[in-house]
């Protein structure tokens, strides 16, 4: 099975959110879950994908952290079309499908980089009530203040379901210091993958800084998080602070050192809201495995 190491979210190696991205041969059928949750384990990426090819425009890719499999990850999904489009089994400036688990999802192939449809976003839940903003921000390692904070953290989903928690500065996002035992059970109880802290003190160009933990499926933080910041460019919608047609540009990962740049674009003029989320990927490692 070809086995490719992925720098997501970045025009450069050693930068962005790394993924696995397993190929397998043609007429290769999936491995067992264990086996493919054994690989993900051991090469310790927060995300590895596996990808079957189904015919010239259709893949089926499915999606392992070391602790199990997860419904769609953003971050893996740029790299595996990437990782695609280098191997010369896709073609640039082309339209794909990626069938998931979290449904079909159109990919947008434009000069190399890749723009992905997320799946159909979905406002779960606000945290409003003063006990549960003290425990959830107690738990990031900061705290609830009401007066620098105007916003409340709200659960949203475009595949994946986390906590968009809204900290005033720059500095209160470089400080939280998550209680990651704490937060596993946190996020086990709101039924969420984690937490996707962030700030609008941003400089031009950039709409949000943001950090993701996920320790509940052993990702203490990650670089790169496509579905989270997906998720956050609803809220934003949501909120009134971007317009219903709007693209916009996440910086994560600057606290990892490995900075990381995520756009996104929404579409939320009509019935339907379409989220995309995208960027750039830089091929690491390219060998195989044998599993």
């Amino acid at each position: 099975m070809k086995l490719l190491i992925v720098d997501a979210f970045t025009h450069t190696i050693f930068g962005g959110n790394p993924a696995g991205v397993l190929v397998l041969r043609d007429g290769e059928d999936f491995p067992s879950d264990e086996s493919m949750r054994k690989a993900a384990a051991e090469l310790r990426y927060s995300e590895t994908a596996f990808i079957k090819q189904l015919n010239d425009k259709e893949f089926h890719i499915r999606y392992f952290t070391p602790a199990g499999e997860v419904e769609l990850c953003g971050h893996a999904t740029i790299a595996s079309f990437v990782a695609l489009l280098y191997l010369g089994k896709i073609e640039d400036n082309g339209i794909y499908l990626n069938h998931t688990q979290a449904g079909v999802l159109n990919i947008e192939l434009r000069d190399g980089s890749v723009m992905m449809d997320m799946a159909t976003p979905v406002e779960i839940a606000t945290i409003d009530d003063i006990p549960a903003l003290t425990e959830l921000y107690e738990v990031m390692g900061t705290s609830y203040d009401p007066a620098s904070i105007k916003l409340l953290p709200k659960l949203v989903s475009t595949g994946l379901p986390d906590i968009m928690m809204p900290v005033a500065t720059r500095e209160d996002l470089d400080a939280i210091d998550p209680d990651m035992r704490a937060l596993s059970a946190l996020s086990k109880r709101y039924n969420v993958v984690g937490v996707h802290a962030f700030t609008l003190d941003a400089e031009d160009g950039v709409t949000a800084y943001v950090r993701n933990f996920a320790p509940l499926y052993n990702i203490d933080e990650e670089a790169a998080t496509g579905t989270a910041n997906g998720a956050l460019t609803y809220y934003l919608h949501l909120q009134g602070l971007i317009n219903p047609v709007s693209k916009c540009c996440m910086r994560q990962g600057e606290k990892m050192d490995r900075p990381s740049t995520i756009l996104t674009e929404i579409n939320a003029d009509g019935e339907n809201c379409l989220i995309k989320v995208g960027g750039s990927a830089s091929i690491v490692v390219e060998g195989e495995i044998n599993i």
